[in-house]
This record gives C-alpha cells, sequence and structure tokens, in this order.
C-alpha cells in the first residue's frame, strides 16, 4: 500500500508542477502578447515657454518684427519670444556676437551669454554671466525698443 500511495504522491505531483509550469508559459505569452504602452515625455511635446527676459509684449513684438524682416522669424508676431524668436535672435548672435551652441530655440547660459555681448551696445555694463538679471533685462529692453 505504501508503494502505491507513494506513486500516487509523484504522479501528482509531477502533474501539479507540469500544469503549474503550463499555467506560467501561457501567462507568459498572453503577457507578451499584450500591447505595451509606450511613455512619452510630456515634455518632448509641450511646446517651449516664452521667455521675454522682461520685455513687454508690444516691446516683444517689435523685436519679433525685426527678426522676421532680417533673421528669418517664421513665427507669428504675438508678443511672446518662443523657440521660433529664440532661433532667430542665435542667428543674429552666431553670427555678430560669439554664439557658438546650437540654433535650438533655448535661451540658455551660452545664448544669454551672447546677447550679453550685443547689449554691451545699449548701455550694458555688466558681467558676461549668462544671467539674465535686472542689468541685462533693463539692456534688452534698450534694443527692444530700437524697433
Amino acid at each position: 500500500m505504501r508503494a502505491l500511495t507513494r506513486i500516487l504522491v509523484s504522479a501528482t505531483t509531477a502533474v501539479g508542477i507540469a500544469a503549474g509550469s503550463l499555467a506560467l508559459a501561457a501567462t507568459s505569452a498572453a503577457a507578451s502578447e499584450t500591447p505595451t504602452k509606450q511613455v512619452v515625455s510630456a515634455k518632448a511635446y509641450a511646446p517651449l515657454a516664452t521667455q521675454n527676459f522682461g520685455l513687454s509684449e508690444d516691446e516683444a513684438k517689435g523685436l519679433q518684427g525685426w527678426l522676421k524682416r532680417v533673421w528669418g522669424y517664421e513665427g507669428e508676431i504675438d508678443g511672446k519670444l518662443g523657440t521660433n524668436s529664440w532661433k532667430a535672435m542665435q542667428r543674429l548672435l552666431k553670427e555678430h556676437h560669439g554664439y557658438t551652441d546650437a540654433i535650438d530655440g533655448i535661451p540658455g547660459t551660452n545664448t544669454v551669454k551672447a546677447l550679453q555681448r550685443l547689449l554691451r551696445h545699449y548701455d550694458y555694463t555688466g558681467d558676461i554671466d549668462g544671467i539674465a538679471g535686472p542689468e541685462t533685462r533693463a539692456a534688452f529692453k534698450r534694443f527692444a525698443n530700437v524697433f
């Protein structure tokens, strides 16, 4: 009787293991066939925030009009200095004021440094430090009011 019990327990265990393996394999196969959602950063699709560096909308509109006429700005004249405005500005800064980074429309540190070099012609006397502080903003206003 003991031998028969051992055989039955062994057979039941083997069947249980096999069934469990099949169930796991089926679950894995089903999971691999389930489409996965691709996570996309909202940053990739979010428009770049505008950065007027203290300019009013009217001042920014004047600057955008000039950028459109001279530096290839293709956006709306809406008084919001966004990516396209800054790309045009970077083209100016690259040609005349030592900007060496990509024309990407992001007014980062190197863009601000080149802008500060431009603003030397508009009574900017601060450091070329890439920080758009009060002196940079005041000189940027003087520059924008030319247009």
